[in-house]
């Protein structure tokens, strides 16, 4: 079954926005796991304007499934990576100036760049997952750069998702199968909800994680927590 890692960023946010402890990152890694969630995920960034580099070491110490860092694979990052050793880093390609993830990597123009980084992290023992636009020659070029695995960039499935699904979801059928016979491992994240979810993971073959954030938290403060991871991993 493809495991669910939930991204408590919006968590971070709603602390930061008054200040305090409250609501507690920690706590929240902590009930995702025992509700049923596969792993946690951050994105913390330079500005700290959600996750924190303190949340980071902090979340880690209670971990008991998996832990998965992403961000923008500064000399920051990069140290502060190696020094936590998560179960798996994603590298996304956005600055400490972009609100979201809004594109892919461009594999092949940074294929130099993400190889010395990700043989740094694979040196460790760090799973590395490289997020992509559902481009055959961004896949090709993702396994030319070194990485164990790939996450597809589903805003554009999840915008069209709703006008002509078949059509929304041909593209990324076409980067999964390149990306088995490639023998990369296939994860997805952005803007995945409980909408158009489980027509992507039945359709998408080899899916072994979704990441979900914004999509979810925002359900959970009409339907708690509990019973939203559960309705996700159902659709699962």
């Amino acid at each position: 079954m493809t495991k669910l890692s939930v991204n408590i960023n919006k968590i971070a946010t709603i602390r930061n926005a008054r200040g305090g402890d409250s609501p507690n990152v920690v706590e929240a890694a902590i009930n995702c796991q025992k509700f049923g969630a596969d792993g946690i995920t951050i994105h913390p960034r330079s500005d700290e304007r959600h996750i924190t580099n303190q949340d980071v070491w902090d979340i880690k110490s209670i971990i008991s499934t998996e832990y998965n860092i992403e961000g923008y694979p500064s000399p920051d990052f990069i140290k502060m990576v190696i020094a936590v050793k998560p179960d798996q880093v994603t590298l996304v390609p956005d600055g400490p100036d972009v609100i979201t993830s809004c594109a892919g990597w461009d594999t092949i123009k940074f294929h130099d760049y993400l190889k010395e980084i990700i043989m740094q992290f694979k040196a460790k023992g760090i799973r590395t997952s490289i997020f992509v636009d559902p481009k055959i020659e961004m896949i090709e070029g993702a396994k030319l750069c070194g990485t164990d695995r790939i996450e597809l960039y589903t805003e554009e499935y999840a915008t069209n998702y709703s006008s002509n699904k078949d059509k929304a979801i041909s593209p990324y059928l076409v980067v999964a199968n390149k990306a088995t016979e490639l023998e990369l491992g296939i994860n997805a994240g952005h803007d995945l909800s409980l909408e158009n979810l489980e027509f992507f993971s039945k359709e998408i073959p080899n899916l072994e994680e979704v990441s979900i954030g914004h999509a979810l938290i925002s359900d959970a403060l009409y339907l708690g927590l509990e019973n939203t991871i559960q309705m996700y991993k159902r659709l699962l």
